[in-house]
């Protein structure tokens, strides 16, 4: 490491450097990588500003929220919905367990809607009390970046202030982008499809990946008539194949209509509703239309180009070095607005990371080997490590495949016709697990133990070696006794 000041610690520093700033750090984004970054480093006791825009449940250049995406708009009110969609089936599987749910059970989306904005307000509130209690200056406004240690907060009303900083951090995440279609205007995005004043009777969704699964399985469970459209034949790109097959079954036997290799060429605003065309020819009529196609980084108002900091040409991502520090020393930037692997326990991560680093004085890198993640589609995926087809790419011998597919316990008295699926991926020669995946009910609970072990470079002897609970899905893991498969790597198998 060549910087000195990550070598020597910022925090030894004389009386006229301190009084040369108004701040230690001035942090501008206040979502999960920002707040920790600012908490962590007033832990260490540098003095911290952080900006955020004024809080509304949907985002745009001029409204946020402390909190940021997730607490606001991403992963906490999704998760919420998620679990008032599950229980629709939840209630259709209760009458085979002896429950008599004679009268028709209806879903009222406003009251739910309700619940959900209360709990993303008193999580706006509990932030905010966080940073004060770690004695963080919280500005409220749109923050810009005037020189390598100047910034600029822009309030509501218009009023501009300055101040200086010996170090400036950027963690003002991403945000939903739309395709350039005609009619683009009449669709929505997830910070929408999260505040919807009412439910809609059907929806169409563009897209494969996490939001577009999500938003489908929510909205269906809702009793929504849901179709899916996604480029390639199978959603979910870039996870193991084998899931993805296993996923889209169960999205299609909980009757979402899917449109593979499909996108939409256009949308028409109808007396009917919205008509979307398709690039197969196709012409559906909904009342909502959501764009899942992705996120860019928030970077397109920060000013950072003008004091020379380097931008990724394509995405607009922020580009910094495996401290999260930019090409100018001042300035760093963590989560999302990076384009790196863009989860939020990531961005807490490397949060932490830079707080070490500045001002910690303990130069410290995030690792990203074996980060476990999951879609809340229902079932959920959730998946650690490598793929089979990930394995396969690096691997220079082969790969053993052990395999688990069933029907849960609870399926088997409700009736319901929806498998699970578990998978372990072995490094044929060393033992090691190199990949876990699984699909059905609990799986995100149950990958965030076996991540632990993945972490701890666990083998399959070891997993074999351990007594699994009985009954429990999760016991499947250290009871996959046969061989599924053994895989060279001269014959990969083809990605979807």
């Amino acid at each position: 490491m060549t910087r000195k000041m990550l070598v020597d610690g910022d925090l030894d520093k004389s009386d006229e450097e301190e009084a040369l700033y108004d701040f230690d750090l001035f942090v501008i984004g206040a979502g999960s990588g920002g707040v920790r970054a600012s908490r962590f480093s007033a832990q260490y006791g540098a003095k911290v500003g952080i900006c955020e825009l004024p809080f509304h449940p949907i985002s745009s250049e001029v409204i946020g929220g402390v909190g940021g995406t997730c607490v606001i708009r991403g992963c906490v009110p999704k998760k919420i919905l998620f679990y008032g969609a599950s229980f629709g089936s939840d209630l259709e599987d209760a009458r085979n367990y002896g429950w008599e749910l004679n009268e028709k059970i209806d879903f009222n989306w406003k009251k739910h809607l309700h619940k959900k904005t209360e709990e993303i307000v008193r999580l706006n509130g509990t932030y905010k009390r966080l940073l004060a209690n770690a004695g963080v200056k919280l500005f409220e406004g749109e923050g810009r970046v005037a020189g390598p240690n100047d910034v600029e907060v822009i309030q509501i009303d218009g009023t501009k202030l300055r101040y200086s900083a010996k170090h400036i951090l950027i963690s003002t995440g991403s945000r939903a982008q739309r395709p350039d279609i005609p009619g683009q205007e009449l669709a929505i995005t997830s910070d929408e499809a999260l505040s919807l004043e009412e439910l809609p009777k059907r929806a169409v969704i563009l897209g494969g990946g996490y939001i577009a699964l999500e938003f489908a399985s929510i909205w269906r469970g809702m009793g929504v008539d849901v179709d899916l459209c996604f480029r390639k034949e199978l959603p979910l790109r870039g996870f193991d194949n084998e899931m993805r097959a296993l996923v889209a079954r169960n999205l299609e036997a909980r009757r979402i209509t899917m449109h593979p290799w499909t996108t939409i060429t256009e949308l028409v605003k109808t007396e009917e509703g919205i008509k979307i065309f398709t690039s197969h020819g196709e012409e559906i009529t909904a009342d909502v239309v959501l764009f899942a196609t992705g996120r860019v980084p928030n970077t397109k108002r920060l000013n950072l180009e003008s004091v020379g900091v380097e931008l990724d040409s394509t995405t607009g991502a922020v580009k910094v070095d495996e401290y999260s520090c930019t090409n100018i020393p001042s300035i760093w930037a963590v989560g999302d607005v990076t384009n790196r692997l863009n989860l939020t326990p990531v961005a807490l991560v490397e949060g932490t990371c830079f707080a070490k680093t500045v001002f910690g004085g303990q130069p410290t890198a995030p690792d990203y080997d074996n980060v476990p993640c999951a879609v809340f589609c229902i079932p959920p995926l959730s998946l650690v490590g490598l793929s089979e087809e990930q394995a396969l790419e690096t691997a220079t011998g082969d790969i053993l495949v052990f395999t688990s597919t069933f029907n849960s316990m609870k399926n088997t008295v409700s009736g319901r016709q929806e498998k699970t699926i578990m998978k372990l991926v072995v490094d044929a020669e060393t033992d090691k697990v190199l990949g876990a995946s699984m699909c059905g009910p609990d799986a995100p609970e149950i990958m965030q133990g076996i991540s632990v072990a993945l972490k701890c470079g666990a083998t399959k002897a070891q997993f074999d070696s351990t007594i699994g609970i009985h009954p429990s899905s999760a016991e499947e893991f250290v009871t996959m006794r046969s061989v599924t498969r053994r895989v060279s790597p001269s014959k990969p198998k083809t990605i979807l």
